[in-house]
Formats: structure tokens, sequence, C-alpha cells
């Protein structure tokens, strides 16, 4: 399963709710990217010199870190991409390594939010930093409140200030749109409004799979 989403729609927390329903396993990019980095690996020193200089890491070492997941037969059609592909490029060669290893996609998701929505959703996020879920303090009180790992692992990324944030989501609309543009024609592409609530919009993706 692809989601796809501008930045705040809900992508991660979506991805967590359908691992724990049906024991998916949650591919995200910036995750990693993050393991290799805090590994210590040599691609992960390579990526740590990329984002030092203020570039974006390479289609060519994502695709290489994703692949080596779609191999491992532990994760055999149970992945969730969230967050990739992220162009047209990555999408190709997404289908060309799943072909590969006799997998395919089954469903595509598009959270669509819009962009003044996304800038409150973000700028009140959370995210732990030992089990990585993450929260809005506008909207999860009780859930930060309860949350299992304690309040001093929440962390606010440094890439959730507005002007990030507002780049994020005009990079967003100017590279993915055009590659959800391409996966739309498929009768597998489901647009969900991103506004609803969690609950409501988890629902939805049920339906979906059922279906």
């Amino acid at each position: 399963m692809i989601l796809f989403g501008p930045p705040g729609a809900g992508k991660g927390t979506q991805a967590q709710y359908l691992v724990k329903k049906y024991n998916y396993y949650q591919l995200s990019t910036g995750n990693l990217l993050r393991s290799e980095i805090q590994n210590k690996t040599l691609t992960g020193n390579q990526i740590s010199e990329i984002i030092g200089r203020g570039e974006m890491v390479t289609d060519d070492i994502v695709d290489s870190l994703i692949s080596n997941v779609i191999k491992n037969n532990k994760y055999k059609n149970k992945i969730i991409f969230d967050g990739y592909p992220r162009n047209i490029d990555q999408a190709k060669n997404l289908s060309k390594i799943l072909n590969e290893n006799n997998q395919k996609i089954e469903l595509i998701i598009f959270l669509n939010l819009k962009r003044e929505e996304v800038i409150k959703r973000i700028e009140g996020r959370v995210t732990c930093n030992k089990c990585n879920k993450t929260f809005n303090k506008l909207v999860d009180k009780q859930e930060i409140l309860n949350h299992s790992c304690g309040s001093t692992h929440l962390i606010k990324r440094t890439d959730d200030s507005a002007q990030t944030i507002i780049k994020r989501y005009d990079t967003y609309i100017d590279i993915t749109k055009p590659m959800l543009d391409y996966y739309s024609s498929n009768s597998n592409f489901k647009e969900v409004d991103g506004s609803m609530k969690i609950n409501q919009i988890s629902s939805k993706i049920e339906d979906f799979i059922s279906s």
C-alpha cells in the first residue's frame, strides 16, 4: 500500500494504526535515513554529509534502502509505503523492484489536505523519539498525558517551523503532485479528505482494504 499526502496530512498516524490492526510494516523513508545515520553505517555517513550540505538525499540511496526492505521475506506483501515514492522516477523504480520480487501495489491512498490546515497541524506536532509516535498538542492532550513512553521523550522536530512547513508544502506541490497524477488513473487509487477526524480516515481506509 502507498500512503500519500502533504506534510502533516496524517500519513504516519494512519500507517501506525494499520500496522497495529493488520500486522503490516510501515516503511518510512525518513525513518530509514535516520536509522542509517544513527547506526553510523557507510551509507549513513554519506547521508549525513548530503544533509549537512543542505542537499536532498539522492534517489539512488533511497531506492537502495527501499529495495533492501522489499527483498526481505519478513515484510513480503505487508509493506505500507509512507511518503514514498516522491517523484515519477521513484514510482517507476518501485514498480520495477516490486515486479522483480513478485509483489505489487494493491492500494494507493491520497490524504488530501489544504495548505492552511497543514500549517496548523504541523506547528502543534510533537514526536516521541522513543517509539516514533506523533501527536498534536492542540488535539491530542489526553493521549499525550497517557503516553506510555512519558512526556520527556516528546520532541518538536527542527523542520516543523512555519517557514519550513510552507517550503515543504510548496515542494510537495511542485514535485509530488505530478507523481500523484501518474497514479490517479489506476483503479486502486483512492482519495480521502485529510481534514476529517483520525478515526473517520481510518474507517475509510479499512473500507478500501476490505473491498
